[in-house]
């Protein structure tokens, strides 16, 4: 992920969002490339008589994952570009899905679908650099110009994280999921996301992000509170989940994100939060690539 600015954004792809009826969404920095030219949609519900095909079970994103993917979340990109075949198997297995059965699926299915896929995707955009990019900012268009067939249709990542997670789905836990190659991203997690599974997962990940130094800093001594560039760039994600009128002191155009941070912290801190006599700031995100010290 990465801080968005205001432009249009492309028709919306994987048809079932041109009945969303959302407003647009932001995209990201300022001076990128422009959009290459909009996806085409897709069927907005199976065909008659089509049998969908059940959702994936992210098998070979499954072996990937455990392979390459330490304790701390972060990548031997070294070993997976040696071996990359289970990464390309995966991808192969995402652009082979039919629009019609995406669209039958249930909507946990379809986040944790689209999640693995963007995390997928962008482990194959950094591998395929030679030699691998010290950030993933290094790799020209990986967002907004590179297109990847994801059930049926070509899409960049962009439009994963903006055009379809955030505008279809009320999910900003999506931001502790999505990977975007940096340090200050969240962990990557050692397993795909399944839908069945999905809840726990979400709630697993926001925890474990809010614990690093990339996601909270609380320093009681120096009265301050430090919190990820990500809850600034999407802030409103938060807040038709967790708005609130009360607590956060004078934090008042935080407190939404405030509230959801204060469900993942111990009871002392949860009531510093919300006493809201503290100075508050974003942590600076650092974009050097999120591999293992001996792996890029």
């Amino acid at each position: 992920m990465n801080p968005p600015t205001l432009r249009h954004l492309p028709a919306l792809g994987l048809g079932l969002l041109l009945l969303s009826g959302c407003g647009l969404a932001p995209n990201r920095l300022a001076g990128s490339p422009p959009s290459a030219t909009p996806p085409a949609a897709l069927p907005a519900a199976p065909p008659a008589r089509a049998t969908p095909t059940p959702p994936l079970e992210h098998q070979a994103l499954a072996r990937v994952l455990k392979r390459v993917v330490d304790r701390d979340g972060l990548v031997d990109y070294r070993r997976l570009q040696r071996d990359p075949g289970d990464l390309e198997t995966y991808l192969a297995e995402l652009g082979a899905v039919p629009a019609a059965s995406f669209a039958a699926w249930d909507e946990t299915e379809q986040i944790a679908f689209l999640i693995n896929a963007y995390n997928a995707l962008t482990l194959a955009s950094i591998i395929r650099q030679e030699p691998i990019r010290p950030s993933i900012r290094d790799i020209w268009g990986v967002w907004n110009l590179t297109r990847h067939r994801v059930a049926g249709e070509a899409v960049t990542l962009d439009h994963i994280e903006h055009g379809i997670l955030r505008r279809r789905y009320d999910e900003p836990r999506i931001h502790a999921a999505l990977v975007c190659a940096a340090i200050s991203c969240p962990p990557l997690r050692q397993e795909p996301f399944r839908g069945a599974s999905l809840e726990h997962q979400l709630e697993d990940q926001s925890r474990r992000w809010l614990r690093s130094r990339h996601g909270l800093q609380i320093d009681r001594a120096a009265g301050t509170v430090g919190i990820s560039a990500i809850f600034q760039w999407f802030g409103d994600d938060w807040k038709r989940r967790y708005a609130t009128d009360h607590g956060f002191g004078r934090h008042r155009d935080r407190r939404a994100v405030l509230n959801f941070i204060s469900g993942y912290v111990s009871a002392a801190d949860r009531d510093l939060l919300r006493r809201g006599d503290y100075r508050l700031s974003v942590l600076e995100y650092d974009w050097s690539l999120n591999s293992q010290p001996d792996g890029s």
